[in-house]
């Protein structure tokens, strides 16, 4: 069986990429070929290079505020690992439109919503101020437009009495580390169809 290569970027603890990388196994369509990181400092790239994956940083800070310069070189860096699928896990830098379009249909991200609600930031607390009676997370491929990208998946889970943004945060991510591999599992095979999950999925 020949496995996608799977590339994923981040820039701080990386659950969402161990996650990822924990699924890549046995009969899973997918294999992870490289960890990058934008920051030296970020505790994923420890944590995949315990699980065997190759690591790499590039601080975006060397480049002096040229970002067009810094995804040129992340590109040529992503690119020599030669991966089938990039994912986005917790990887803090909006991309421009370049880097996109380079991985145009294999380029997947998670956003902390069930989107189009709540782009951007700040996800949770918004949701918690809207009075929304349920919060969830979405894997999307990106596009150029920031959050707008087809779905691919959403996982729901009920918004508490007393929920704060840390608490309701909590149990988003949790759906968030078994949505994102399920997602990945079936894009790796072609399959574009939507993946439901909800709370009482959990495990």
């Amino acid at each position: 069986m020949s496995h996608a290569r799977v590339a994923l970027l981040i820039s701080g603890g990386g659950s969402n990429m161990v996650a990822l990388v924990r699924s890549m196994y046995g009969t899973h369509p997918a294999r992870p070929v490289l960890v990058v990181s934008n920051r030296a400092d970020a505790g994923g790239l420890q944590l995949a290079a315990d699980l065997g994956v190759p690591t790499a940083v590039l601080d975006h800070r060397g480049f002096g505020g040229d970002r067009a310069a810094f995804e040129v070189a992340l590109m040529d860096l992503i690119d020599a690992a030669q991966p089938d699928i990039v994912c986005l896990a917790g990887f803090m830098r909006i991309l421009g439109p370049e880097f996109v379009a380079h991985y145009a249909g294999r380029l997947l991200n998670i956003h902390p919503s069930l989107l189009p609600k709540y782009r951007g930031l700040d996800t949770h607390a918004r949701a918690l101020a809207a009075c929304e009676h349920e919060a969830g997370c979405t894997v999307h491929e990106v596009t150029a437009a920031l959050d707008e990208g087809p779905i691919l998946g959403q996982a729901r889970v009920p918004v508490l009495p007393g929920d704060t943004p840390q608490t309701l945060g909590a149990r988003v991510l949790a759906m968030e580390h078994q949505l994102y591999p399920a997602v990945l599992a079936r894009f790796a095979l072609g399959e574009r169809d939507l993946v439901r999950l909800e709370a009482g999925d959990q495990t």
